[in-house]
């Protein structure tokens, strides 16, 4: 991934409606996006496009993701 479009995913991790799903994907950017494969990147940029609430309920167990190619990348931020 080009620096421009990390930046530009970045900002749209900071800038989210909940604060909880803010503070997941920044930490989560940050230590472990670069650690991840093409693909699993690609991933992790379709979760930050969901809306907040159900990537939320993603993220707390709330909700089962359903996704196979989604699925890694939540279990992932459900443990960080």
């Amino acid at each position: 991934m080009e620096r421009k479009d990390y930046e530009r995913l970045r900002w749209r991790c900071i800038r989210r409606g909940l604060l909880e799903v803010d503070i997941a994907l920044t930490r989560f950017l940050d230590q472990q996006f670069e650690q991840l494969n093409d693909e699993q990147q690609q991933a992790f940029v379709e979760l930050a496009d969901m809306e907040d609430h159900d990537l939320w309920h993603l993220i707390s167990g709330q909700a089962e993701c359903d996704d196979p190619r989604l699925e890694p990348i939540v279990a992932m931020l459900r443990k960080s």
